[in-house]
């Protein structure tokens, strides 16, 4: 921790964009968030990291951070500089950051109290950003590696949540090799899976957000198609059966006594999309309703999964649990965000708003939650 004085304001370093198919989501987030942390309270330095991984100084401009006439936006626009990068030392010595420029004089930028990522995929919420931060000894909201990595991977996540004994619904796994050295093999595994659970299926990339790069596929014509969608965003994928029930959501926030649950929130079905899908979500802004139309019982249950869930995978700080909640009135659950969208429309801090915590209120929570953590082992 860099020495403080009373007066001194702790340093955030807001770190957005990224690598992943859902870069743009990412900066939507970024937007939100700046526009919510009580600058009187913080030091804010916007980083973005572009979609080829160069780490780049942004204007602090949320507004650009938007989408316009449904374009979605990029790092890249954002940027100071076509060229210029940001260094964050690997150091847990030194939080100094570094501004470079090809021909210019370093510049320093100051010291970084607490990093707020709000990375949406790999190489930023699967825990390859949270090594780099645990490296160099900086705080960071949200959670650790082990747990970034098991909330990214659909495949490790429900193996994780079954050994808990937590419900999950049936799904396949087609591994890189399977699908590139022996396809036929793999179609067939997913083949019997349909004649085991029914059609239609989802197919999905394993290690992606956003419904990005997710197909349902309603007979085998379309499987072979679905499969190399899938795999453009992630060469491992997961075969899911359809689950017929509500979606259900579930905000988890780490408070000082543990983690609590907001009231959960329901995805209605969309009449414009065959599920709530990227388009559903981000570009035609599908309402969720919140709180969700449950018994108390029912609450009670999917709030008690949503813990149960942050547990089991050793989350820290946040996590959105999602649900279905089957006709047959037992909930599954589908998987775990642990750095779930803060985009106005998104559902985690509508569900938090619901429970009184207002959207600054729950921004400043994560922020003090990371500064009073250390890194390392906990």
């Amino acid at each position: 921790m860099s020495s403080q004085t009373p007066s001194h304001k702790p340093r955030v370093a807001v770190v957005f964009g990224g690598r992943s198919s859902e870069h743009a989501i990412s900066v939507l987030t970024a937007g939100a968030v700046l526009r919510a942390i009580d600058r009187d309270k913080y030091d804010v330095l916007p980083i973005g990291i572009t979609s080829d991984g160069r780490w780049a100084l942004t204007a602090d401009d949320p507004e650009r951070m938007a989408i316009a006439d449904r374009r979605l936006p990029s790092v890249a626009e954002l940027a100071e500089s076509a060229e210029g990068g940001v260094v964050l030392p690997v150091d847990p010595t030194n939080r100094e950051v570094v501004y470079t420029e090809p021909g210019t004089v370093p510049k320093a930028l100051g010291e970084v109290d607490v990093v707020f990522p709000v990375l949406h995929g790999p190489y930023g919420e699967d825990g390859t950003l949270q090594g780099l931060l645990e490296l160099s000894g900086v705080p960071y909201v949200g959670s650790g590696v082990l747990a970034s990595a098991v909330g990214q991977d659909k495949d490790y996540m429900k193996r994780v949540f079954t050994s808990f004994g937590l419900p999950v619904g049936p799904y396949e796994v087609i591994r890189p090799r399977e699908w590139e050295q022996d396809p036929a093999a793999a179609r067939k595994k997913i083949v019997d899976f349909a004649a085991e659970h029914g059609w239609p299926l989802f197919v999905k990339p394993a290690r992606a957000g956003s419904s990005i790069g997710i197909t349902k596929v309603d007979d085998l014509a379309g499987l072979d198609e679905a499969v190399e969608e899938a795999r453009r965003h992630d060469p491992k994928i997961l075969v899911e059966a359809l689950l017929r029930g509500r979606e259900i959501e579930c905000g988890v926030l780490e408070f000082a006594d543990g983690p609590r649950a907001s009231v959960p929130a329901e995805i209605p079905p969309v009449s414009a999309h065959d599920f709530y899908d990227f388009e559903a979500k981000y570009i035609d802004s599908a309402d969720g309703i919140v709180p969700a139309p449950l018994s108390a019982e029912e609450t009670a249950k999917v709030q008690e999964l949503a813990v149960a869930a942050f547990e089991a995978a050793s989350c820290e700080g946040l996590v959105r649990a999602d649900f279905f909640l089957q006709d047959n009135g037992e909930f599954v659950i589908n998987e775990i965000n642990t750095l779930p969208g803060f985009t106005p429309i998104s559902m985690y801090p509508r569900m938090w708003q619901e429970s009184g915590v207002s959207y600054p209120e729950l921004i400043d929570r994560l922020l003090q939650a990371a500064l009073q953590r250390s890194t390392g082992l906990r």
